[in-house]
């Protein structure tokens, strides 16, 4: 074989294993679920809270943990999918003063890490975005309790929690909605408390109630589905 045609083989073998690839990846995308005429994105950080109860009502966008990857994979697959109406933020939280393993949605939510206060801006403002330090979500589901969460790269455990103002902590949140603000989608946030009762020792203190935090958050994915189905609840944008 000449050179140049084993050239040619070489770059078509490549292209056609670039292309598997490209097939692979897609297919381990999110799906875009459609009620009541929506089109819903289910949003979550890791697959460690994707359990069986999940996974029979949906496949999520794997967001990745903390606010940056979260920013980051939320945006682009926001901007590469076309009309969303109406993303789902949920996955666990911690809580020193919230039910352990119960779910609640999201009413409101700060972001912990900004701070410029000693230029004269407000704790968890955002210098130059025109943001409040605490957002409203703005719609409820009917019948679920609500809980105002804090967004930030780092764990809060034990006497940590006395800083915190807000009922409960997550990493993503934040990140999430913003991304929606920027893309014009509403957001709406279930939350399910994995810790937070006794200071954070070990992997398991996160894992533990997850299996049940999985059940219960399904039951809240179908409040959300039926509220919407019905007519109950209108999606809007995050303020």
């Amino acid at each position: 074989m000449k050179p140049a045609q084993f050239a040619l083989n070489m770059l078509a073998a490549v292209s056609a294993a670039e292309k598997e690839t490209i097939m692979i990846k897609e297919s381990d995308r999110a799906d875009i679920k459609t009620v009541a005429g929506m089109r819903l994105l289910y949003v979550m950080a890791t697959e460690a809270e994707y359990l069986d109860s999940l996974r029979s009502r949906f496949r999520p966008l794997i967001s990745q943990v903390g606010p940056v990857e979260a920013a980051l994979n939320v945006s682009g697959y926001l901007s590469a999918h076309g009309q969303v109406d109406l993303v789902v933020c949920l996955g666990s939280a911690g809580s020193a003063r919230l039910e352990q393993a119960q779910v609640y949605q999201v009413s409101d939510v700060s972001y912990r890490d900004m701070d410029a206060s000693p230029f004269g801006f407000e704790k968890g403002v955002t210098p130059f975005s025109n943001l409040p330090a605490t957002i409203d979500v703005g719609m409820a589901i009917d019948g679920l309790p609500t809980a105002s969460i804090s967004t930030g790269a780092n764990v809060i455990s034990g006497e940590h929690y006395h800083a915190i103002d807000a009922d409960m902590v997550d990493m993503e949140t934040w990140a999430v909605m913003r991304a929606c603000h920027a893309a014009e989608v509403p957001m709406i946030g279930l939350r399910g408390i994995s810790d937070g009762a006794h200071p954070v020792a070990e992997y398991s203190d996160w894992t533990r109630y997850l299996h049940v935090i999985d059940e219960r958050l399904g039951d809240a994915v179908d409040r959300l589905e039926t509220a919407l189905v019905s007519g109950r609840l209108h999606p809007a944008l995050p303020r």
